[in-house]
């Protein structure tokens, strides 16, 4: 087994009596890209700066390829941080921004040459060198951000919400920019960011955090088919959570659906609460466990389909994606029932 690039155990970091960070462990193996994700005040961008220097945590360790990382200052660390900002030298020009870092190094001439357009062909500047940045789009700033860190060869690039400032549509292009230059480069990058989207697509592993802990590490799809916990499953893609009492033999029996949930296994012993994503839950016909009967109360169009708000018999609102291929969804107002596969029933802890 290959050995962890980055390993946090147990880091804690207190602001007065906050703990932004609880505890954190975690791996990160060379070339992984991570994706840390968590909303506003979770610990991810703390993490970010305990790992490059900037935090002294408190308590626990940080150790890079075997070696101790807290002792370290931030300069002299083999590992780079692109700020959401930036950072870009507005009087420089492309090409002495991205040669900053060598230069403070005291690296050679050639050598600085060499490397800087080793990054500018790797991150497609060319005829672009000469310019400041601002006469570069959003974009392209994006671009020399990231050659400035790379050039140093880095063995771990941290990244904080490298794609915020981007509109949508080049938030897209340039995440899959972004994902070719890291399996291309072959370091291993930790991304901050607040983007579910932009984390189940450009991870290799999705760590979700809350209140200064992990919640849930795993590959994008098993996070999101998977959820552990009612917070992952709320937060990534908004599945609908419904609630009841275990039965004896491992269902779920519900007062607000009005239902019984049965899962493809017996739910585990504790167990209260259950997710259900949107797109798994059918229109039509169905009696018995795994359906409902209900009424839609609102519909919203998103293209390819529409999100329908439907009141369960017991009260509860299930959220229902109806694919724009099914024909024409029900009205506001149309009784129904739904049903869903036992695959789709997966079980919360708190």
């Amino acid at each position: 087994m290959t050995p962890p690039r980055l390993s946090l155990r147990g880091v804690t970091r207190r602001f007065d009596s906050v703990a932004a960070l609880d505890g954190v462990t975690l791996d990160v193996a060379p070339g992984e890209f991570l994706a840390l994700l968590g909303g506003s005040g979770s610990g991810k961008s703390t993490l970010l700066r305990v790992v490059a220097g900037f935090e002294r945590p408190d308590s626990g360790t940080v150790m890079l390829d075997g070696a101790d990382l807290l002792g370290v200052p931030p300069h002299r660390r083999p590992v780079n941080m692109m700020f959401q900002s930036y950072a870009l030298f507005p009087h420089m020009t492309v090409a002495a921004n991205i040669a900053y870092g060598l230069k403070r190094e005291g690296r050679p001439r050639a050598e600085i040459a060499s490397r800087v357009a080793e990054a500018v062909s790797m991150l497609r500047l060319e005829g672009l060198e000469s310019r400041r940045p601002h006469a570069l789009s959003g974009g392209q700033r994006q671009r020399v951000a990231l050659a400035r860190a790379l050039v140093k060869r880095p063995r771990l690039l941290l990244l904080d919400e490298p794609l915020g400032a981007l509109d949508a549509n080049l938030r897209e292009r340039t995440g899959f920019e972004l994902r070719a230059i890291q399996r291309e480069s072959g370091a291993a990058f930790v991304m901050v960011t607040h983007d579910q989207a932009e984390a189940l697509a450009l991870a290799d592993r999705v760590a979700v955090m809350d209140r200064g802990r992990l919640v849930q590490v795993a590959p994008p799809r098993e996070v999101y088919d998977r959820p552990a916990t009612r917070f992952v499953a709320e937060f990534l893609g908004a599945a609908n959570v419904i609630t009841g009492t275990r039965t004896a033999d491992g269902a779920l029996e519900s007062p607000g659906a009005a239902c019984t949930l049965r899962p493809a296994a017996p739910l585990p012993l504790g167990v209260e609460a259950v997710a259900l994503r949107p797109e798994r839950v059918r229109i039509g016909p169905a009696i018995g466990e795994n359906t409902a009967a209900g009424r839609v109360e609102d519909a919203a169009f998103r293209g390819e389909s529409t999100l329908l708000l439907v009141r369960l018999a017991g009260g509860a609102t299930l959220r229902v994606l109806h694919a724009e291929e099914d024909g024409a969804p029900p009205p506001p107002g149309a009784e129904l029932r739904v049903s869903w596969d036992a695959a789709s029933v997966v079980p919360l802890r708190a």
